[in-house]
């Protein structure tokens, strides 16, 4: 529904006007949905092959999630087509979770089988979660778009706040609930009584499960939830609808505003990649168990929601960009406390302190990413244009995704390159830096020595480069992004 500036601005989730808290359990659940492909894509997925598969061949996975970072090339089409008689959003959104009910439950019968030879099985695996990304890109168009105008103008921001909790609480359940009951350590140590070599949910299982839950939220989103027909006046549709987005997102890009700000978003998440893609997975490999790094990451979700209201809070008002720099800074001091953290892994085992010191870290690094999460989507809200509202957050937020994507296959890369590790035999030394030749060196009985590990390398580089970046041009250019007027940001 359309709204104006009239309504007052809430302090609160509580203090929401009655339609707007209906409205925001609306985005939360149908962002959760979304961050179930997210985290399984993102996180569970390649956490599993990574068990039989190098870093550089679990980064090709990674060209599964790119779907996130270009669907502003189609977004206009997602603006322009729709049935003004079923609603503007949902003729894209009720159809849209409905194929991917249909290529979860397909899913759901097949990947356990494509993971038992992950190797040959790469192409098919990747292609398959490239297809699922592909289809809940197109619903984020449409969530976005209709965000815009579900909220009232003053309670805005909230939009963003229920992307947060619906999309981390999607994520969480797809990736660390999922691989805590996928893990049989995890099942015998914490609700066994007598172990046994598997999971209380297997990968098949777990997607048969969202498949329904997909059907079912579709079912009564049709049932229940009727869109206003205001949202989609005055609106081109057709054809000649699609080519005027088109041009409309052109002139948008134009902007020396908007072209300034998407130089800002290639550059920004740079200096995270190697933390937040090697980190867990190195804990792993110098031992932690996954039982362990569960139940940290359990502990880790309550937090996330906590920092998404105040987060939420924060980014209210005319400078919500300026929490974003602190927590940048602070994300990045973050991934230098992790490589220490991972350098001091305790050769005999992690403690209990040890466990605690981790725990923090992860508390810590979580709040910097979710207040950047927040305060840039409420800058997203706050300068988008509602007439094309699907288009130009899907531009902003699709470059921000690109942000994070296009260096990752990149940084996995280095991390093989720079480690050094060999194995001799019969005084033949080989690599075994990457995963195949630390499983030939496991079958032959022998150790692996790492001579040096290149995520300490990497992660250095990423640190320094974001560092370099920040203070000599980013800081000068958001600060003058977030001065600038709205007229600034608007083509009309």
């Amino acid at each position: 529904m359309l709204h104006t500036d009239s309504s007052r601005a809430a302090h609160s989730l509580s203090d929401l006007p009655p339609q707007d808290f209906r409205n925001f359990c609306l985005l939360c659940t149908l962002y959760l949905l979304q961050g179930i492909p997210v985290g399984l894509a993102f996180g569970s997925v390649p956490f599993l092959l990574k068990t039989k598969l190098s870093y550089g061949q679990v980064g090709v996975f990674s060209l599964a999630s790119y779907p996130y970072s270009l669907k502003l090339l189609w977004s206009p089409i997602v603006d322009a087509i729709y049935s003004p008689t079923f609603g503007r959003r949902k003729s894209w959104i009720v159809p849209i979770q409905t194929i991917s009910s249909f290529v979860l439950l397909y899913l759901g019968g097949r990947v356990d089988s494509f993971l038992d030879d992950a190797e040959n099985s790469l192409g098919v695996i990747t292609l398959s979660f490239f297809v699922l990304v592909l289809l809940c890109a197109t619903q984020d168009i449409a969530v976005d778009g209709w965000a815009l105008t579900l909220m009232t103008s003053p309670n805005l921001s909230y939009a963003s706040t229920a992307q947060t909790i619906g999309l981390n609480t999607g994520y969480f359940l797809s990736f660390t609930i999922f691989l805590a009951l996928n893990s049989p350590e995890f099942a015998n140590k914490y609700i066994r009584t007598q172990p046994i070599d598997q999971g209380l949910v297997s990968l098949n299982q777990y997607l048969r499960f969202s498949g329904w839950a997909y059907i079912i939220t579709t079912i009564l989103l049709v049932m229940l939830k009727k869109e206003d027909r205001k949202s989609a006046k005055g609106a081109e549709t057709g054809w000649r609808g699609i080519i005027s987005v088109y041009k409309t997102m052109w002139k948008v890009v134009q902007l020396p505003a908007v072209r300034s700000f998407i130089a800002v978003h290639l550059l920004a998440k740079f200096g995270f990649q190697a933390n937040d893609a090697v980190l867990n997975l190195k804990l792993l490999e110098k031992g932690l168990s996954k039982e362990d790094l569960a139940v940290m990451v359990l502990i880790d979700f309550p937090f996330e929601i906590i920092f998404g209201y105040y987060a939420a809070r924060w980014s209210v008002g005319d400078t919500p960009l300026q929490p974003w720099m602190t927590a940048f800074i602070g994300r990045l001091g973050c991934a230098f406390i992790a490589q220490i953290l991972v350098w001091m892994f305790p050769k005999d085992g992690p403690s209990f302190s040890y466990l605690l010191l981790v725990i923090l870290q992860h508390i810590l690094a979580s709040f910097m990413s979710t207040v950047m999460f927040v305060c840039i989507n409420a800058f997203h809200a706050k300068v988008a244009d509602p007439t094309i509202g699907g288009t130009y957050m899907t531009t902003l937020n699709t470059i921000s995704n690109l942000g994070g994507q296009w260096p990752r296959i990149i940084v996995l890369y280095c991390v093989d390159w720079f480690t050094f590790a060999t194995y001799t035999l019969h005084f033949e030394p080989f690599s075994c830096a990457a995963e195949q030749g630390r499983q030939a060196c496991k079958d032959m009985n022998g150790v692996c020595h790492v001579h040096w590990d290149g995520y300490y390398m990497t992660n250095v580089l990423c640190i320094t480069l974001a560092l370099a970046i920040f203070f000599s041009w980013m800081k000068k250019k958001v600060i003058w992004l977030q001065s600038l007027d709205l007229s600034k940001w608007r083509v009309s």
